[in-house]
């Protein structure tokens, strides 16, 4: 039985393949913890885009929201440095500083889905062209800003520390990789997977959720039992601006304590990805961005600690971009699959106008 192992490493192709399993369970504590890690701000924007599509409104600027919340973030984070106490907590590394950037994050996350709200419900805009205009707009004013307040060299505020789980915990046989997965995470982390239970209940299992399921798939029909579907809309837009916010946030605020031009990386796209994959459910959507970070976590260990052996020598000779751009493949294969399958909301992106009292 002993020798079954090596049997299986030792056949051409197969062998590969057992290996490379192997690898992956030796180091899956590592590649747990950086895949979650990795999904905290898709499954933010995933999350978004679920409480907008399930209210009837299209919202592909999440690249935008999330790139200038997480300008905002850090910089009037730096900016408060001078101004509060410089106190930290023993848990996260919270500080004044850290505690002023979030809110004004969060802040400007919910003041651009209300300009999109606006541009979308009241003025009937397309709502393709207003998200885009969004994603555009906020790449170019947050480059230009960066640069002006960069020549000035800013410290920054810091950013949050992960939660530090006990080692008896994270020892704990089975479980503890797991455990120490989720938890191992800062403040925002730990904040998106009770936002994932909160929402899924609340959306399926509320007042307030059937009224948005309501309005995302028969807006009269809703409006006839009493629902003001404009107002609905509006608010629910709104208030899904801070989730997407807090994914910026976690990656100029948790993640680093910087901010780089177009940070983002495409998170927000991959983000509506997993909504879609995800069904419009939040649970799903948190399913899904497991998956897509899986990509991530993985080609990272591979580029970081790459495995022994002739699947070592293999994978080394596959070129770096090829470990960058395997989320976005993964992604699109994923989404291919899925075309015809999912279905939106029926009134999804469709315009509400009430009809006149004559």
């Amino acid at each position: 039985m002993a020798g079954i192992p090596t049997f299986l490493d030792s056949l051409p192709a197969i062998g590969y393949v057992f290996q490379f399993i192997g690898y992956v369970l030796a180091n899956l504590p590592v590649i747990a913890q950086t895949t979650v890690a990795v999904a905290v701000p898709i499954t933010l924007a995933a999350m978004t885009g679920v409480m907008c599509e399930r209210s009837g409104v299209v919202n592909i600027g999440l690249e935008g929201i999330m790139l200038i919340a997480a300008f905002v973030g850090w910089a009037v984070g730096a900016a408060a440095v001078g101004f509060v106490p410089a106190a930290t907590t023993p848990i996260f590394g919270i500080t004044p500083a850290l505690l002023i950037g979030l809110a004004a994050a969060i802040l400007a996350g919910m003041a651009v889905s209300l300009l999109h709200a606006w541009l979308s419900i009241s003025l009937r805009v397309d709502q393709i062209i207003s998200g885009t205009i969004i994603n555009i707009g906020a790449a170019g004013l947050t480059g230009y800003l960066n640069n002006l307040i960069s020549r000035q060299s800013p410290t920054g505020a810091g950013n949050f520390a992960p939660l530090q789980v006990p080692a008896s915990v994270a020892n704990v046989p089975l479980v503890g990789w797991l455990i120490n997965a989720l938890f191992d995470q800062g403040p925002i982390g730990i904040t998106t997977l009770i936002l994932v239970v909160v929402f899924q209940i609340m959306l399926f299992r509320s007042r307030w959720g059937l009224r948005t399921r309501a309005a995302g798939e028969h807006p009269r029909a809703a409006e006839t039992v009493g629902i003001d579907v404009i107002w609905l809309r509006y608010r629910n837009v709104v208030l899904s601006g801070a989730l997407a916010a807090l994914g910026g946030a976690w990656l100029s605020m948790e993640q680093t304590n910087s901010f780089q031009p177009n940070m983002t990386a495409g998170r927000g796209f991959i983000g509506l990805a997993a909504m879609i994959v995800g069904r419009w459910t939040p649970v799903g959507a948190f399913g899904a961005a497991l998956l897509f970070s899986s990509a991530t976590a993985l080609s990272s260990a591979i580029v970081i600690g790459p495995p022994s052996g002739g699947l070592g020598t293999f994978l080394g000779s596959v070129p770096s971009q090829f470990w960058d751009a395997l989320p976005y493949l993964i992604t699109i294969i994923v989404l291919a699959g899925l075309i015809g399958r999912s279905i939106a909301p029926a009134a999804d992106g469709q315009p509400y106008e009430r009809e006149s009292a004559t």
